[in-house]
């Protein structure tokens, strides 16, 4: 995968896009798209399929819903895995980096986990039984205004604002707020996880400094993920390492990732391990 746009561009131009110009993505635009999903990989070490869905090859368009949230979008990507442990986040980070690559080409999307038809747009994407479909994104260009419905959605879930460093990064302890002069040269991996999307903007990570490693920890959100067979925040999860590595790999520092790290001491209520990125 070679992510050959600067980071902190595209993730500050980047927001949910839920109404587009019912216009056709140049050619050569859609071949580049899926010339870079097929070179996909992740650290997280789990496979990750892609669908892709465009307004004329449907039949049943009937079938097909976003409940009002997303209008005028012709063409679609879809994601399936395996619900295997680290599945979840390897999806997250996978489409992460699509959403910001479409970004670089001027097209917006939007991450949809809920407010999607998924019966029929698995029926119209062609998914296997036994795929779990966790997650699709309409992609196309920005229409120059917001439909009513996405203007109440991004007033509600407060899109355009994120949580502040105190509350998100920690150095060794949770009692112990990570400032920017102790992150030192993360600071810039770190602020890029800050601006990272997440279901709701719930922003569930929580990032710990510890012997000079980070570990990424998920503040679960009670009741959040009850309608689904799954942990849908460990989606977000998957965000926050794309956006955390595509910045290290920037700047040109080197690490891994470990998910069998988990540093030993006590965790605040509803705070789960996810990973570690160790630094080489």
């Amino acid at each position: 995968m070679n992510i050959d746009f600067l980071i902190e561009d595209v993730v500050k131009k980047r927001y949910s896009v839920r109404n587009y110009q019912e216009i056709e993505i140049e050619p050569a635009k859609r071949d580049a798209i899926e010339s870079f999903i097929g070179s996909l990989d992740n650290p997280l070490g789990n496979k990750v399929n892609f669908h892709y869905l465009d307004d004329k090859d449907i039949k049943n368009k009937e079938k097909l819903g976003t409940y009002g949230v997303i209008k005028g979008a012709k063409q679609y990507i879809g994601t399936t895995i395996k619900l295997e442990p680290m599945a979840l986040e390897a999806l997250g980070y996978e489409l992460e980096a699509v959403v910001l690559y479409l970004q670089h080409l001027g097209l917006g999307t939007c991450w949809l986990g809920g407010t999607f038809d998924r019966e029929g747009f698995a029926d119209a994407m062609k998914i296997k039984e036994g795929e779990i479909f966790p997650i699709i994104t309409p992609y196309g260009y920005a229409a120059a205004t917001k439909h009513e419905k996405e203007i109440e959605m991004r007033t509600m879930i407060q899109a355009d604002k994120r949580t502040e460093w105190s509350q998100l990064f920690y150095n060794n302890d949770f009692k112990s707020p990570l400032t920017k002069d102790e992150a030192g040269s993360f600071a810039f991996p770190l602020e890029m996880v800050r601006l990272a999307p997440s279901a709701s903007n719930k922003q569930p990570w929580r990032i710990l400094l510890k012997d000079g490693d980070f570990h990424f920890y998920e503040y679960k959100e009670p009741g959040y993920s009850d309608r689904f067979p799954y942990d849908i925040q460990r989606v977000d999860m998957g965000i926050a390492a794309a956006h955390f590595d595509f910045s290290l790999k920037e700047k040109g520092i080197k690490g891994h990732f470990n998910m069998a790290y988990e540093p030993e001491l006590e965790l605040p209520e509803n705070m789960e391990y996810v990973f570690s990125w160790i630094r080489k």
